[in-house]
């Protein structure tokens, strides 16, 4: 039997995770990768992958900008957060905040290292943005 569960502690992670792509203050938005991925943290999405805080803080700011800044869209979870070692699995979403229908959605894998911090984040898109 495999070891595959939903903690505390890593529903925390994810909880964290989740509420930086609706952070508006650019600082605070910064300080929260820097506390979440580790600092050669790379994350890997749609084909491209960006390494470091540098390019993770522009990379989150990018995505904040393009769908959540408007207020047409809000990061949310699928409560459906699991651990198996160092790996952490749940559903990213982006949700339509006043009816929180989903428009996207993305399977999320986050390795860590040694100190819980996330050294490896692949979103792998389950549920593609409809084109407007």
């Amino acid at each position: 039997m495999t070891n595959t569960t939903a903690s505390p502690d890593h529903t925390l992670l994810v909880e964290d995770y989740t509420t930086l792509w609706n952070e508006p203050d650019a600082e605070l938005r910064r300080r929260a990768i820097a506390a979440l991925w580790s600092a050669g943290g790379v994350e890997y999405v749609e084909g491209a992958h960006f390494a470091g805080i540098d390019e993770l803080d522009a990379r989150v700011a990018e995505a904040h900008n393009a769908f959540v800044a408007s207020g047409r869209y809000r990061a949310a979870n699928a409560a459906d957060a699991r651990r198996h070692g160092d790996l952490v699995l749940f559903t990213l979403q982006l949700a339509t905040p006043d009816t929180g229908e989903i428009a996207w959605a993305a399977r999320v894998f986050l390795l860590l290292d040694s100190d819980g911090r996330i050294r490896e984040d692949y979103q792998i898109t389950v549920q593609a943005l409809a084109v407007q």
